[in-house]
């Protein structure tokens, strides 16, 4: 496997990064290699869709009793403290536009608003797992096809 697939993949998978940073280095590569770009695309977009079952199963049976470390205490139990407050704007837009919240959400290409926020989100809130899934699975896509065309607009190769 190419340096390059490795380290867009990477990124995909890491929080924070996710697909907004995988996918244009993918890009960047097939589009210097020659190839069409779109069966990474979906390698990528699918690489970030694995993350919502593993993130849901971390946080159903390894997150409390990890609580009990200091060190993941005060790191990861910070965050989800801080994520709790997104949840709760994000809370008030699903009882309006129900899972579409959730997955406008996750569509907005920013970091902060990826796969893992959208499914740590659905966690807090007690969300249907399958519901989540479905939505949130929708979310990366919409995301991923907003980074892909942003990055061919950067490139110039668009239009």
């Amino acid at each position: 496997m190419e340096s390059s697939i490795f380290w867009a993949l990477l990124l995909t998978i890491l929080p924070g990064t996710e697909l907004r940073f995988g996918l244009p280095l993918i890009v960047l590569w097939s589009l210097e290699k020659g190839v069409s770009y779109w069966p990474f695309f979906f390698l990528v977009i699918l690489v970030n869709i694995l993350v919502i079952p593993i993130v849901f199963f971390f946080l159903e049976f390894f997150h409390h009793h990890l609580m009990e470390w200091r060190v993941y205490h005060r790191t990861i139990g910070r965050f989800v403290e801080r994520k709790k407050k997104t949840a709760e704007k994000v809370e008030e837009k699903i009882y309006n536009l129900g899972y579409l919240a959730l997955a406008l959400f996750v569509a907005i290409p920013f970091t902060g608003t990826g796969a893992y926020t959208g499914t740590l989100i659905a966690w807090i809130l007690g969300l249907s797992k399958k519901k989540s899934f479905v939505a949130i699975s929708l979310g990366v896509l919409a995301s991923g096809l907003i980074t892909l065309f942003a990055t061919l607009l950067t490139l110039g190769l668009f239009g």
